[in-house]
């Protein structure tokens, strides 16, 4: 009984090509998950978790500004659905550097709210730390506005206000440039452009199969490459014989007719006999 065992090179190749199709799959995983997911909205929608959808390029990305006003020296930090300070869901904190490095939560990504418009997408952080003396006492929001910028893929965040010097509904904005939320461009081709383009991708899919198949089956070599060439060689006499089935309608062509002299002699007319009309 004759036993038959694989290379030791094809063993490995094997393996190489399966460790690198699960890669590949692992890597496409890791692309299409949501982490936007991970945004808690105060009331479930569609509407809101599509605009949230928008957001997803900006997930993982940790964005902070750091501001001095006087005495006073703040840092604040934002993530996109993810934790940007060292308490789990908190999505933007303030970071005082004048009260050993204490951390303020100014909202939660587990308390969101999405509002989108054509070019831009508000997004709120509620339940954050309470005020101390302002505000009535109640919970810090943020609000972070992203607007449509298609230069820049990720721009800085921008501290625009704090909103503090009322009873309730006090708030932080921030601003954000980012190519994530701007709408699709339509597109530029026309029909005709369509179907050059088709035409080119089908030549060239016609030209690269047929070489190969002429080259690596056939075993054809020099100009004999070139799938159909007798095809092709002759396309210029086809051409022609159809130029002249199409174009040329008369048939073959017939003589054009010679002039005669007009002759001065009387021409001999034949004689006529009536021997065959007398009596035998």
């Amino acid at each position: 009984m004759k036993v038959s065992m694989s290379p030791p090179h094809t063993a490995t190749s094997v393996r190489l090509l399966v460790l690198a199709v699960q890669l590949v799959l692992l890597v496409c995983g890791s692309q299409a998950r949501d982490d936007t997911k991970r945004c808690k909205l105060f009331s479930e929608s569609p509407t809101e978790r599509k605009v949230l959808s928008l957001l997803e390029p900006l997930t993982n990305k940790n964005f902070s500004v750091a501001t001095t006003s006087g005495k006073e020296s703040y840092t604040y930090q934002f993530q996109v659905c993810g934790d940007a300070g060292k308490m789990v869901g908190a999505g933007l904190v303030q970071i005082d550097h004048t009260e050993k490095e204490s951390e303020t939560v100014l909202g939660l990504y587990t308390a969101t709210q999405a509002i989108g418009g054509s070019d831009w997408v508000m997004l709120i952080y509620s339940n954050g730390t309470k005020y101390d003396g302002h505000c009535s006492k109640e919970m810090r929001k943020a609000i972070v506005m992203i607007s449509c910028n298609r230069g820049v893929e990720m721009g800085k965040l921008e501290v625009v206000l704090e909103e503090r010097e009322r009873d309730r509904d006090c708030f932080y904005l921030f601003e954000l440039d980012s190519s994530a939320v701007c709408p699709a461009l339509p597109s530029q081709l026309s029909a005709g452009s369509i179907i050059l383009i088709i035409g080119f991708v089908l030549l060239s899919v016609y030209l690269i199969c047929g070489f190969l198949y002429q080259r690596l089956i056939v075993g054809a070599k020099g100009l004999q490459q070139f799938p159909n060439y007798v095809f092709w060689t002759q396309v210029g006499n086809l051409a022609a014989d159809g130029c002249n089935f199409v174009c040329r309608t008369q048939g073959p062509e017939e003589e054009p007719p010679t002039y005669r002299g007009v002759s001065t002699e009387p021409e001999e007319q034949p004689e006529e006999r009536d021997d065959h009309l007398l009596p035998m």
